[in-house]
């Protein structure tokens, strides 16, 4: 493993044009007025675990299309409410695991909402619980390419409705300070936080870790890992939809989203990244319009980026955002 892209002096100064289709803030008001026309119906109960600390919920929402969704939400049980409230979003096919599998905000005193990814969740953990009942035209294996003949159809359009959809409905769970809401992910959650802070306007904190989903036309020339192999491996055989592919994906792309952003971020990149490449990632981070933002860099790290060092670091920067003090 040795470095791959641009050296770190170039990554700071990187920050590229971008494709960006014109009506890029209609097609998401428009897409978050539709799901919205369905009531969030929020349904939580709290599940039996061995865990003696803490309280878990199991929630569920209607996300994109009224589909419902499903999360684990954490509390710890002695934390005096309101609290403010950490929605996480989980790497490529994996799902919300079994509950209070996630304990780590809710032992910092957060209130913590884990989202499944709907139709993901049966590569790696222990699985989750969301389908994605809607279909696609011929797509390579994974979900990358299912439903990108055209953006309506693309498959994270309903990914990050859910995940806007998510926001909404922790901010009416008991205990949960509406107007503290985090967002955090790595490498899919990652690519899909910071879709929420585009779309989301009055978030606290966006902490994307190794993010996924950022600048697509410089990791389809440069990146030979999936997932973004799967859209290589799809255009190698639909040779002449290259191009309807690019317009797809400048929809979801996170770089614009990150062009939206207004809250504090606190990113993470991984130099030797073979997955996500730190040039995708800088994209982003240069690109998001925030003033208070600030990158971790692993210099030897490949997409596992900073694990527990980045976890730690997640917290006490957020704590010391929000001016909580620890015990």
């Amino acid at each position: 493993m040795a470095l791959s892209d641009l050296s770190l002096d170039e990554l700071v100064r990187y920050r590229p044009s971008v494709r960006e289709p014109v009506d890029f803030d209609d097609f998401w008001s428009r897409t978050l007025a539709e799901a919205r026309t369905h009531d969030l119906d929020v349904e939580a109960r709290e599940v039996d675990t061995p865990y003696r600390t803490v309280a878990v919920r199991d929630v569920s929402f209607r996300g994109f299309g009224g589909d419902r969704i499903g999360a684990w939400f954490t509390v710890p049980r002695t934390a005096v409410a309101p609290l403010p409230a950490v929605v996480e979003f989980i790497g490529y096919n994996g799902g919300r695991d079994l509950p209070g599998e996630s304990l780590r905000w809710a032992s910092a005193g957060y209130a913590h909402l884990l989202v499944d990814t709907r139709g993901q969740g049966a590569r790696w953990g222990a699985g989750g619980r969301t389908g994605d009942p809607h279909g696609s035209g011929p797509s390579a294996p994974g979900f990358m390419t299912r439903g990108i003949e055209h953006p309506e159809t693309y498959f994270y359009r309903r990914v990050f409705t859910d995940a806007v959809r998510a926001v909404e409905a922790v901010r009416t769970l008991p205990g949960v300070d509406p107007a503290q809401v985090a967002v955090q992910g790595v490498s899919q959650g990652g690519g899909i936080t910071l879709a929420v802070a585009g779309l989301v306007p009055d978030l606290v904190a966006v902490m994307p870790d190794v993010p996924f989903l950022c600048h697509f036309a410089r990791a389809l020339d440069i990146c030979d890992k999936d997932p973004f192999v799967e859209i290589t491996r799809y255009l190698a055989v639909h040779r002449p939809r290259a191009d309807d592919v690019l317009h797809t994906l400048s929809y979801v792309d996170a770089v614009n989203f990150a062009k939206r952003a207004t809250a504090p971020a606190l990113f993470s990149v991984a130099l030797m990244d073979l997955v996500c490449p730190p040039s995708t990632v800088y994209a982003a981070f240069n690109h998001y319009a925030a003033t208070r933002k600030n990158v971790e860099v692993y210099r030897f790290n490949d997409h596992e980026g900073g694990e527990s060092y980045q976890r730690q670091a997640q917290i006490r920067w957020l704590d010391e955002l929000l001016g909580r003090t620890r015990p």
